[in-house]
């Protein structure tokens, strides 16, 4: 096969800040060397969000949210490819870099795993454990707290009460205690397309939320033809099946369009991002602020 053009693209969730667009640069300038030293796309694409989820302010890995009781993470990552890799792992509580547990997926005859055999599953692959929360995150959790004591938090917060599952009871949580992805889509020399992302979760949630980050077509996709990363609010993003219908949307226009159709035809007082690579475009969109980073050569 004659050798192509490289490009990767990565994204540090959509509302964050463009300030941190630095932990970007290094990611998708990491995942672009493994490209040039003849890597696959999936090999750089999960280079990328390794090094975002150790970087400790993206909802990811090191930097993910603090559940609402501030006991403990739940987080989410999937990884797919266009040569038929695929594996997502959801609910994970220890592991350092959730992107790989759900490389490891892909090795399997599953596609995902989840709660406690995710965990186990992590643990029997040796991966690196994530041993505290990072400045970032205990900043964030400190304010929701506050905004949910004070009672300015968000609408969802008396379904959150009438529903809470946590050990610890809610008033208790809050006396005691006082939303985000990341993700990268790449394109190797031998025209092969790959995505990989990771979550920290979102907050306030109930135990056991699984957003869009690991559910295949809906945070992310890969195929013959593109790959998609979607960063956002989950509850909104699955009913739209978002990634994939980006995907299919690119098939007849341009990934330029059907990223913007995307973003146009959402809600606009919801957060929504999106990163896309086809073999002639890299592009990165959002309604919000959002630290991104894409290489093409």
């Amino acid at each position: 096969m004659a050798q192509r053009g490289m490009a990767i693209a990565v994204h540090g969730g959509a509302g964050g800040s463009s300030l941190d667009s630095d932990g970007c640069d290094r990611a998708v300038h990491a995942g672009a060397k493994r490209l040039d030293e003849g890597g696959d796309a999936l090999q750089a694409a999960v280079l990328a969000v390794e090094l975002l989820e150790d970087d400790g302010r993206y909802n990811a890995g090191y930097g993910s949210a603090l559940s609402l009781d501030g006991a403990g993470v739940e987080m989410d990552a999937a990884v797919m490819d266009s040569e038929g890799r695929l594996g997502a792992v959801a609910c994970l509580r220890s592991a350092r870099h959730p992107v790989r547990a759900a490389l490891a997926v892909s090795r399997t005859p599953h596609w995902l795993l989840a709660g406690d055999g995710a965990e186990r599953f992590a643990q029997a692959q040796g991966l690196a454990r994530r041993e505290e929360p990072s400045p970032r995150a205990l900043e964030k959790h400190a304010q929701l707290i506050a905004a949910l004591s004070s009672g300015s938090g968000k609408s969802e917060t008396s379904a959150l009460r009438e529903h809470w599952n946590f050990s610890m009871p809610w008033d208790e949580a809050i006396r005691t205690f006082g939303s985000g992805t990341v993700g990268a889509v790449a394109l190797d020399t031998q025209g092969r397309f790959a995505v990989a992302t990771s979550t920290g979760g979102c907050a306030p949630s109930l135990l056991g939320r699984v957003g869009d980050t690991p559910i295949i077509g809906c945070g992310f996709f890969a195929g013959p033809a593109a790959a998609v990363a979607v960063t956002g609010v989950g509850e909104y993003i699955v009913p739209r099946l978002l990634a994939r219908s980006i995907y299919e949307v690119a098939l007849s226009r341009s990934m330029e369009q059907a990223i913007a159709a995307a973003i146009a035809d959402f809600p606009a007082d919801i957060d929504l991002g999106i990163i896309g690579i086809s073999a002639t475009d890299v592009v990165m969109r959002s309604n919000r602020d959002m630290p991104c980073a894409a290489v093409r050569r």
